[in-house]
């Protein structure tokens, strides 16, 4: 507008110069032709400025459509399954990555922690509710770092109380390939294996204060042991994961390292994907087996001459497990709510004989039938608060040549399935701090326990993301 206006003024300057020789017909012509200048450069004028307009319009569309397929594209890392791992790294190789995790509680008890026992199963390993009043429960001691661009390490040390005594157990300590490539990862040393989905984590990641009552009956709460494992990530949209293990069969339930500590085995196989921008899911099958040789573990152990009897069991032992999780966050962005389900199912069959280690030692045949399962929920209400439900439930099944035997061994149901329900709120400052409080009604004696736990858990340095 503002040229037009120029051009005009300009021929309007000059038409007395014109004036004084034009005819009135000449002057009417001039003064139409400026009209058609003015207007013709007002349209111009117009459509540059339409142009200009446009342009900026598509410029802000083409920025907001690339900022919401950013947004889409982390949360959808957010939520979905994990899909190809790169390699591990750390600051540098001099300098491992280092963390401690400090795990408190403070635990009540209607009934003795001491006589506890679970009708129809062997229990080893840790299984059990815990110490009452306050102790410093499970703290572990992380060191990771690449060894070179080939290999990574990892220790995971378990610092822990037990009868006023400290107690360090080397949980983790194993190196695997960085670049093998084609989605192939290979690992050897001691690790948790893949059975299940609770398994392969660490006990501070868990959500509840205490191991479901399936892990605790089965594996002792969780079961790590030495070996080798090699997995396959494959190249598809879903996420697909395959596994197999062999294993030393040193640590419950296996136990005895038979064939000369290559007695056990598993193999794995998880299926994952997303439902839009907000959902992720999970599904994993599994099995273990092992030949077991002398396992030993408690249970109602014979009273021999005021003492408890050892009670062991050789023979072979099959565990089958199915797993599922369901997440949800609001838009794939966690931090303000999410919601989680979580379920697994295992059932174990083990065929072998019974003994009783008194004078004389008493023998049984055994074919031991086991299931187990839990589902639970974890809803985050709010940034911080998270609130939980959980129910378990076990059934065996146990027959040999010799009833009154199994019974000593604590082997006989006597028709009790043991359950249990927990109720869990907690409480996280950050993602290096988390406060619980849990209740749990167990019925997996004959006698209902009422316990509660007061839990703290505080992580101290560079440790990484927890697995899905």
């Amino acid at each position: 507008m503002k040229t037009s206006t120029l051009a005009v003024s300009m021929m309007l300057a000059w038409l007395p110069t014109f004036a004084s020789a034009a005819t009135p017909d000449e002057l009417a012509a001039i003064r139409q032709q400026i009209q058609a200048l003015q207007s013709d450069y007002e349209g111009r004028i117009q459509a540059l400025e339409a142009r200009l307009a446009q342009a900026e319009t598509e410029t802000q569309a083409a920025k907001q459509a690339a900022s919401e397929a950013q947004s889409a594209a982390t949360a959808s890392a957010t939520t979905a399954a994990p899909a190809a791992a790169p390699p591990r790294r750390t600051g540098n190789a001099f300098n491992p990555a280092i963390s401690l995790i400090l795990d408190g509680k403070l635990s009540s008890f209607s009934n003795d922690p001491e006589d506890y026992a679970i009708p129809g199963f062997q229990l080893g390993g840790e299984a059990g509710p815990g110490e009452e009043g306050f102790s410093v429960q499970h703290s572990e001691l992380l060191i990771s770092a690449n060894v070179d661009d080939m290999f990574f390490g990892q220790l995971t040390a378990a610092i822990a109380t037990h009868e006023g005594a400290t107690e360090i157990e080397l949980e983790e300590a194993f190196i695997e390939t960085a670049a093998l490539g084609n989605g192939l990862n290979l690992r050897g040393g001691r690790f948790f294996s893949g059975i299940g989905y609770l398994n392969q984590q660490h006990a501070h990641a868990w959500d509840f204060a205490d191991a479901p009552l399936v892990y605790r009956a089965l594996f002792g709460n969780q079961l790590n042991d030495d070996g080798v494992q090699l997995s396959w990530l494959a190249p598809t949209d879903l996420y697909f994961k395959v596994g197999a293990e062999w294993l030393r069969g040193g640590d419950w339930p296996a136990a005895g390292e038979a064939h000369g500590g290559t007695g056990a085995g598993t193999v794995f196989a998880k299926l994952g994907g997303d439902v839009g921008v907000s959902n992720s899911w999970q599904l994993g099958v599994s099995h273990w087996r092992a030949d077991v040789d002398e396992r030993t573990g408690g249970g109602h152990a014979h009273e021999a001459g005021g003492e408890a009897a050892e009670v062991s069991f050789s023979g072979d032992s099959k565990i089958s497990a199915l797993d599922f999780v369901w997440k949800w966050a609001p838009g794939g962005n966690p931090t303000r709510t999410n919601f989680k389900f979580q379920a697994e199912y295992f059932m174990r069959d083990e065929n072998g004989l019974i003994s009783i280690a008194e004078d004389p030692i008493e023998v049984t045949s055994y074919d031991g039938k086991h299931k187990g399962w839990y589902a639970q929920t974890v809803y985050q209400f709010m940034p911080r608060w998270r609130a939980g439900l959980r129910y378990d439930r076990l059934t065996a099944n146990n027959t040999g040549s010799d009833a009154d035997v199994l019974a000593e061994a604590g082997l006989d149901a006597a028709g009790h399935d043991p359950s249990r329900y927990a109720l869990m709120l907690d409480y996280s400052r950050s993602e290096f701090s988390r406060l619980r409080l849990q209740y749990n009604r167990d019925k997996s004696q004959p006698d209902s326990d009422d316990q509660w736990y007061l839990q703290y858990i505080m992580s101290l340095g560079a440790h990484g993301a927890h697995q899905y």
